[in-house]
C-alpha cells in the first residue's frame, strides 16, 4: 500500500496494528522500548481503536494479553530478553493452556550489553516452551513476520515469539506495508477448562502442545524464509540466521556464490533442510547472532562429525559480543580492510563514561548517604539496582555496590542482614519499586528487618525515555505503608543541595534506628519535567473523573 522508513521495533509495531490487534502491553527497556511506543504514537495521531498500557512488569504485560486472546482478540506484549526473565511463568503456561486469539510476544535481545546485565538468547525460551520463534533479518521481515505470527498463532492456537537484536531494532529501513485487518470480535474461548491448568486440564493441553510439534516441524521445513539453496560439487556450505544473513552479505559479497547457503528464519529448525546442507556441503560455517544456539542444536542431533562444523564453539566465530563483517572475514580467512588511523587521535580523544545527567537529583541523594556513611560505617555496603541511578555506582559518587537485576536490591540488603552484618542499605527507584520491589520490602516490613530502603523517587522512567511510574509521590508513601512500614518510618527528603542538611539528618535519624525505614527522596527528573508534568495532569484528571458523581 506504502513504503515507510522505519526502525525495526516500529516496522514490527506497524506489523501488529495491520495485523489486527485491539491490544498492547509492554515495559519500557532497550531496546524494545520503541514498539509499544510506535502503537502508542499511531494510535493517538489516527484515533485507531488499540488499546494498551506501559505495565507494572513483563509479567503483567504478558498476563494482559493472554486475558485478551482467551476474550478471542489479538494482543501484541512486546519487553527486552531479561523482561522475559520476569514472565517465564507466564509464558511457559500458555505455551501449554494455548491461546484463542493470536498472541505474539516480541523480546528484543541485547548481544554486546549495550543496555543489559547479560546476552542471554531469547530462542532458548521458545524452545523451552515448544512454541514457535521468527527471527527476521531486516526491518521488511520485522513487518511481514509479524503479520504472519498473528496468523500461526490463531491457526495452530498457541503464542509466537518474535525475536529481535538491538542492531535491527535500532536501525532504519524501507518497508513496505499491506492492506490491513481488520480486528477480531470479541468471543469467550470455548473451552475454558485449557485456561484452567489443573493437572488433569494440564496434562491434557500438554498432549496437545506436543501433538502440535509435528505441524510445526512440518511448517519449518515447507517455508520459504528458511530457504536452502545448494550448488554443484560437493564446497563449503553455510548455516545463517537472522540479523547474522546481512554481516554475511557484507562480509563476503560475490563470495557468497561459492557456497551451499540454508538461511533460517522460523524455528524450530528445519531439520530434513540441515540435513541436506550437511550431506552436500565438505564443511558447514554457522553464523548466527546471540549464543551458538543452532550450533548446539545441530551438535545435539549427532550431526556435528559429519562434516566440520565451524562456528562459535568451535573459535572461528567469537563467543561474546554482536557479529561484525570483520569477525566475519576473519573466520572464512577473507582480509580486512585496515582501519581508520590518525596521527595524534588518541591524544584528543579521551573516553568519556556514561554519568548522571547534570542537577539529577540522584546526585544529591547519593551525596548525602556516602556523608552519613562515612561517619556511620565507611566500610557499609550499598544495594543497588536498575535505572538511571545505577550509575551513581561510578566514580565520583560510587554510591552503591551492586546491581544484580529488577528489584533485587531490596531483597539482596534482606540477605546481608541475614548474613549476620547487622545493618544494610539499599537503593531503589520509583519505577523499579512497583515493578518488582514491593514483594521484597513486604519481606522486610513483615520480619523489621533492620535495612534502610532508599527510594529515589524521580516521578518518571528516565532511563528508557521518560515512560510514566505506577505510582509517585503520595501514591509511594501509601504503597510503602500498605505494605507494612510503619508511617513513623516513612521519611519524606528533598535531595537537593540546600536540602542536605535535613537529608543528612533524616538519614542519621534512621540509621541510629534497629529496624526498618524507608527514606523517599522525592524530586522530580530535571530532564523529563515537561513530561512529568503532563502524566501527574492527566494521572490527576483520571482521579477526578472516578470520583466523580454518577
Amino acid at each position: 500500500m506504502s513504503d515507510l522508513i522505519f526502525l525495526g521495533g516500529e516496522a514490527v509495531a506497524h506489523g501488529a496494528i495491520d495485523a489486527g490487534i485491539s491490544a498492547a502491553f509492554a515495559y519500557p527497556g532497550t531496546p524494545s522500548t520503541e514498539i509499544y511506543q510506535a502503537i502508542e504514537d499511531h494510535a493517538k495521531k489516527h484515533g485507531h481503536h488499540v488499546r494498551g498500557m506501559w505495565s507494572t512488569n513483563e509479567k503483567v504485560a504478558l498476563e494482559e494479553g493472554v486475558g485478551v486472546s482467551y476474550a478471542g482478540r489479538r494482543a501484541l506484549v512486546s519487553m527486552k530478553h531479561v523482561g522475559l526473565n520476569v514472565a517465564a511463568d507466564p509464558f511457559m503456561n500458555v505455551a501449554v493452556s494455548g491461546v484463542h486469539g493470536g498472541l505474539v510476544v516480541v523480546v528484543a535481545d541485547d548481544p554486546g550489553m549495550h543496555s543489559s546485565q547479560n546476552e542471554q538468547d531469547s530462542r532458548y525460551f521458545a524452545d523451552f516452551a515448544m512454541v514457535p520463534c521468527l527471527e527476521p533479518a531486516d526491518q521488511q521481515q520485522c513487518y511481514d513476520f509479524t503479520r504472519e505470527a498473528f496468523e500461526l498463532s490463531e491457526s495452530l492456537q498457541v503464542p509466537v515469539l518474535l525475536r529481535l537484536v538491538t542492531r535491527l531494532a535500532h536501525s532504519r529501513s524501507r518497508v513496505k506495508l499491506a492492506k490491513a485487518r481488520a480486528q477480531n470480535v470479541a468471543n469467550f474461548v470455548a473451552d475454558p477448562s485449557r485456561f484452567i491448568l489443573l493437572p488433569a486440564n494440564a496434562r491434557r493441553a500438554y498432549a496437545s502442545l506436543v501433538d502440535k510439534q509435528t505441524a510445526l516441524q512440518a511448517y519449518s521445513e515447507s517455508r520459504p524464509d528458511n530457504t536452502l539453496t545448494l550448488r554443484e560439487g560437493k564446497r563449503p556450505g553455510i548455516l545463517v540466521s537472522g540479523l547474522a544473513w546481512n554481516y554475511l552479505q557484507e562480509a563476503l559479497g560475490d563470495a557468497l556464490q561459492e557456497y551451499n547457503l540454508l538461511r533460517i528464519g522460523f524455528y524450530p529448525l528445519p531439520v530434513k533442510k540441515i540435513r541436506q546442507l550437511l550431506d552436500a556441503s565438505s564443511e558447514v560455517f554457522i553464523v548466527e547472532e546471540g549464543y551458538p544456539f543452532i550450533e548446539r542444536y545441530v551438535s545435539a542431533l549427532g550431526l556435528m562429525q559429519e562434516p566440520p562444523i565451524r562456528g562459535k564453539l568451535t573459535g572461528d566465530l567469537p563467543r561474546m559480543g554482536e557479529l561484525s563483517q570483520d569477525a566475519i572475514k576473519r573466520c572464512f580467512g577473507l582480509p580486512m580492510r585496515a582501519s581508520l588511523q590518525i596521527a595524534g587521535l588518541a591524544d584528543v580523544l579521551v573516553g568519556r563514561p556514561p554519568s548522571l545527567c547534570d542537577k539529577c537529583p540522584h546526585t544529591d541523594s547519593y551525596l548525602a548517604i556516602n556523608e552519613v556513611i562515612a561517619e556511620f560505617n565507611p566500610d557499609a555496603r550499598v544495594m543497588g539496582d536498575i535505572g538511571c541511578y545505577t550509575l551513581g555506582a561510578v566514580g565520583p559518587l560510587k554510591g552503591m555496590h551492586s546491581c544484580l537485576c529488577m528489584g533485587a536490591s531490596i531483597g539482596m540488603a534482606i540477605g546481608v542482614v541475614h548474613a549476620g552484618m547487622g545493618q544494610a542499605l539499599c537503593v531503589i527507584g520509583d519505577g523499579t519499586f512497583t515493578h518488582s520491589g514491593m514483594t521484597a520490602l513486604l519481606d522486610a516490613a513483615r520480619d523489621n528487618t533492620n535495612i534502610k530502603v532508599f527510594i529515589l523517587d524521580n516521578s518518571i522512567i528516565a532511563m528508557t525515555g521518560g515512560q510514566p511510574t505506577m505510582a509517585t509521590d503520595e501514591e509511594v508513601v501509601d504503597l510503602v505503608a500498605g505494605l507494612g512500614v510503619p508511617r513513623t518510618h516513612i521519611r519524606i527528603v528533598v535531595p537537593s543541595p540546600h536540602k542536605k542538611p535535613h537529608t543528612t539528618a533524616t538519614i542519621r535519624e534512621e540509621l541510629a534506628y534497629t529496624g526498618l525505614s524507608v527514606i523517599i527522596a522525592r524530586r522530580a527528573c530535571v530532564t523529563y519535567a515537561k513530561e512529568i508534568k503532563g502524566q501527574k495532569e492527566t494521572r490527576e484528571h483520571k482521579r477526578m473523573i472516578q470520583v466523580m458523581p454518577v
